[in-house]
């Protein structure tokens, strides 16, 4: 087997990097250069040193004016479907939308949580969050005006809310707004959210990327089952970010001009933004590596030889820095079999599981048959680990109940026989109630995932599993056509990988994708959450206890054991704690890597090089 398995890293080595050109450039190996800026930002970038060094960087602030600069180029090889997060799962949807529409505070690249809309963060200290833990006040900053020039008010976040808290919306962030008993406008600029528990965490809405004010005379007639046809709203919000939706061509492109009621006068600084979509990873680096054609690239899946020979060609840099993001195979709890017609992965009250994965022992021995080391090796290198645990940091939160978790083929085939499921024909394949544990596994197009799975593949049909590879173009997999079979919160597969991880510093919302009452399926429009079908009354009263917990001693503790229940569960497989990693040009100054939030999360502050 491990013959077989360097052997096939070494023919996907190959045909990786027989895709970058030139092949004449010679790269031993990467490592990490820190550098502090004046402002204690640290960035991580890929270099081609031995050692690790450490520089300052003094940074000149120019007076700019709007629209000074040209056009900003940024790549997006998962082109976005909508420009609407709450009617969308997908990371791009939440990317682009962020310089159109904004929360009332977000994260930096630290995870420290900053005031945007608001005048302040409201803490127990400055009397904005209530003693009793029961309520917390949002004053909005005075002089806010929406892109179409109408004021800013409570009547916005009020609407946001109850835009989000109807069940018929299939609003994909309803789990941030599900704590709230009420919220009541004090005054025109004033917001009182009130819970209907004491809430240690009351920053779950209207705080992060996911979860952004949006205008109430816009969407008046999208709550309910009426939001997934405002298609002309979701393609063109209206917003209070440095940017206004000039043309949207969903999968594709999207035009923004600089927003002329910007409340800053002088931002933004570039005068349009052209996001550019399709391809793929490595042609997005490209871009902005090599031939100079795009100013930002983002989610540089490649692998990481390939980054460290474009980074040679001197037109930009890599960033990279980690949070809390995990690439994951998820396990469907319940049966895909396109037979079932409008049943298919629905889970029907528990009364539709899978034939097959429903039993530990196969979950179990998929995850045995895995080396997340070469996975994790062979996609990238030193900006990503191997993991055992759903939640890979910040380290007070990791568990260490998991670890470690070698690859044992032997110990997942023995466990398989001891449970009965065994080749009774002789075909190679074993079978479970007469059915062989044949499955269809499915991700996105790009190499590196491509990779994974014909290790996997391989892995698998080591223990008597046959594997059916799928790949979707991102943009129909991350997007948000609800008529479309071939999203991942669908999930008309049986297993699927992806990689996601926690806004901000708010794990909780994060662990809710598991509960019953998240479970996604076509009454909410399979946004809910619960791509893996899982159920679990147990899970959701500790959910629960974490919900009403304020020591943070405690809390990492319960986090801690929501972790241990999705891993030795096997709810889903983790893989490799990937770090964010996106690509600046040499012309784009101030853009920071953004793990906790929006990556375009100060665009208004960007400016160009004089070089």
């Amino acid at each position: 087997m491990k013959k077989s398995a360097l052997l096939l890293f070494a023919l996907l080595g190959a045909i990786v990097l027989a895709a970058c050109q030139p092949q004449t450039v010679e790269v031993t190996r990467v490592v990490t250069e820190t550098v502090t800026e004046t402002e204690q930002v640290e960035v991580t970038r890929v270099v081609t040193e031995t050692e690790t060094v450490t520089e300052t960087v003094t940074e000149t602030v120019v007076e700019t004016q709007r629209g000074q600069g040209d056009q900003l180029t940024l790549f997006f090889w998962q082109a976005p479907s909508n420009l609407m997060p709450y009617l969308s799962g997908g990371g791009k949807e939440l990317e682009t939308s962020a310089i159109v529409i904004e929360p009332l505070a977000r994260y930096n690249p630290q995870g420290e949580m900053f005031p945007l809309l608001a005048e302040e963060v409201p803490t127990l200290e400055n009397g904005g969050f209530a003693a009793d833990l029961m309520s917390i006040t949002w004053k909005l900053r005075e002089g806010l005006l929406w892109s179409d020039g109408t004021p800013v008010t409570s009547a916005d976040v009020i609407f946001t809310y109850e835009f989000c808290n109807d069940p018929d919306t299939g609003c994909a962030s309803a789990d941030l707004f599900s704590e709230i008993a009420s919220i009541d406008a004090i005054d025109d600029l004033t917001i009182q959210v009130n819970f209907s528990a004491p809430t240690p965490f009351p920053y779950k809405p209207f705080v992060g990327f996911n979860s952004p004010i949006i205008q109430a005379a816009q969407w008046a007639d999208c709550v309910g089952a009426a939001a997934i046809g405002c298609t002309e709203q979701s393609f063109q919000p209206i917003g209070t970010g440095p940017y206004i939706v000039n043309e949207f061509l969903p999968n594709d492109s999207v035009l923004y001009d600089a927003n002329p009621n910007y409340r800053d006068p002088n931002k933004p600084y570039f005068a349009s933004v052209f996001i550019k979509g399709g391809g793929d990873a490595e042609a997005a680096a490209r871009a902005v590596l090599e031939t100079g054609e795009a100013d930002y690239s983002w989610n540089l899946q490649v692998a990481p030889e390939i980054l460290a020979q474009m980074e040679l060609s001197g037109q930009g840099t890599i960033q990279s820095a980690l949070s809390t993001n995990l690439e994951r195979i998820m396990i469907n709890f319940t049966n895909p079999d396109p037979a079932l017609g409008d049943d298919r992965s629905e889970y029907l009250d528990g009364n539709n599981p899978h034939p097959i994965l429903s039993d530990i022992n196969v979950r179990k021995a998929l995850s045995m048959a895995i080396d997340r080391n070469v996975l994790t090796t062979f996609g990238y290198g030193t900006l990503a680990k191997p993991t055992c645990n759903f939640l890979p940091g910040p380290p007070a939160y990791v568990s260490t109940a998991n670890d470690p978790c070698p690859q044992d083929i032997e110990g997942a085939n023995a466990l398989l026989d001891e449970a009965g499921i065994v080749d009774t024909d002789g075909d190679g394949i074993r079978e479970k109630d007469g059915l062989p544990l044949k499955f269809v596994y499915q991700t996105s197009t790009n190499a590196v995932r491509q990779g994974y799975q014909a290790f996997i593949k391989q892995w698998w049909a080591e223990i008597g599993v046959e594997t059916e590879l799928r790949n979707i173009d991102a943009a129909v997999y991350f997007g948000g056509d609800v008529a479309s079979p071939d999203t991942f919160t669908k999930f008309y597969t049986d297993v699927e990988m992806y990689t996601n991880g926690a806004t901000g510093q708010d794990f909780a919302s994060l662990f809710a994708n598991y509960t019953c009452a998240n479970v996604n399926g076509a009454e909410n429009n399979w946004f809910a959450g619960g791509v893996t079908r899982y159920c679990n009354p147990e899970y959701d009263a500790l959910l629960d206890q974490l919900n009403a917990e304020g020591d943070t001693a405690t809390r990492q503790e319960i986090v801690k054991q929501l972790n241990d229940i999705l891993v030795q569960d096997v709810v889903l497989i983790p893989l490799t704690y990937r770090g964010s990693v996106s690509g600046f040009s040499n012309r784009v100054l101030g853009g920071r890597v953004n793990p906790w939030d929006a990556e375009l999360w100060n665009i208004a502050d960007w400016t160009e090089s004089s070089g």
